[in-house]
């Protein structure tokens, strides 16, 4: 059987639109959660409401941040027994430094065992004014990454600006990510990234394999606005952003973050949810028009 040959306009057309059906899988498939840091107020108020407050706006993944390291192992299983019952899972958690130290790492391993993560990301680190400095952190990260490699947790590190401001001429997170284990994985967060004048995008490509996860935080220049905008109302492109996470990042969940804004905090959560899932599909649909375009 002779094989079928494509004309130019099929193949063009054929070209076009494969990139973004690889989107359209990748945004219905890959789960999106909320940084419960968004939410740290109504958090500590009542811990069970807001959680299935939470999973009532559609998110189907949680991270939970430094006080729960204070949890009793009662308290714990607890929030575990609510997730399973919600159909939440915590990918994640994010550490104090000190947790991932060798004193409280056998405490953090335990929680997260209980939790159900399969990270313990390291919430970002003091100021370190050398480039030794920083890969002395780097050698702290793969110290913890071998001490919880038995229990099949990996570690994880999040970036603030301070990663991305040039220490003796080079950026401290260029330094992170040369030093460390491959398996430790480079937790994006987007808004500092762009403060810090640093360009997401580039840095997803520059570490194929990765970015694991994404704190979808947006940032506005603009002094007044600041980190009070909305998911979508920054300066974030994150239509690029998600196809090098989706393409060469090695993406495996989103995680929406708010510092603070106009609206109460779950209503803030809620509406960046909305916000979220409007630009996917808004992704999907556009290139399709692209590659009717291209055939013609």
């Amino acid at each position: 059987m002779r094989p079928t040959l494509l004309s130019r306009r099929s193949f063009l057309a054929l070209s076009a639109a494969l990139p973004w059906a690889f989107t359209a899988r990748a945004a219905s498939s890959i789960p999106v959660g909320l940084e419960l840091y968004s939410v740290r107020d109504e958090l500590k108020r009542d811990p069970e409401s807001t959680v299935r407050a939470v999973a009532s706006m559609g998110y189907t993944v949680v991270e939970f941040y430094a006080p729960y390291y204070e949890w009793t192992d009662a308290e714990a299983k607890q929030m575990r027994q609510l997730l399973d019952d919600l159909g939440l899972h915590c990918n994640s958690t994010h550490n104090d430094a000190s947790y991932l130290g060798p004193e409280k790492l056998p405490r953090a391993r335990d929680l997260n065992l209980i939790l159900g993560s399969k990270y313990v990301v390291q919430a970002s680190s003091l100021p370190q004014t050398s480039l030794d400095g920083w890969k002395s952190v780097a050698d702290s990260l793969n110290a913890a990454a071998e001490k919880l490699a038995p229990a099949n947790l990996k570690v994880g590190y999040h970036n603030h600006q301070v990663e991305f401001q040039l220490v003796e001429g080079k950026r401290p997170m260029e330094v992170l990510a040369k030093e460390t284990m491959p398996n430790v994985m480079l937790q994006l967060d987007v808004g500092t990234c762009l403060e810090a004048g640093s360009d997401p995008v580039e840095w997803i490509r520059q570490n194929p394999g990765r970015i694991h996860s994404i704190h979808c935080k947006d940032w506005s220049p603009d002094p007044a606005r600041g980190y009070s905008v909305l998911f979508a109302e920054g300066s974030a492109d994150w239509k690029n952003i998600f196809a090098a996470a989706e393409s060469v990042g090695g993406i495996e969940y989103y995680l929406i973050e708010q510092e603070g804004s106009r609206f109460p905090e779950l209503e803030t959560a809620r509406l960046c949810l909305q916000s979220y899932h409007r630009l996917r599909a808004s992704a999907v649909r556009e290139p399709r028009k692209f590659a009717g375009e291209q055939a013609r």
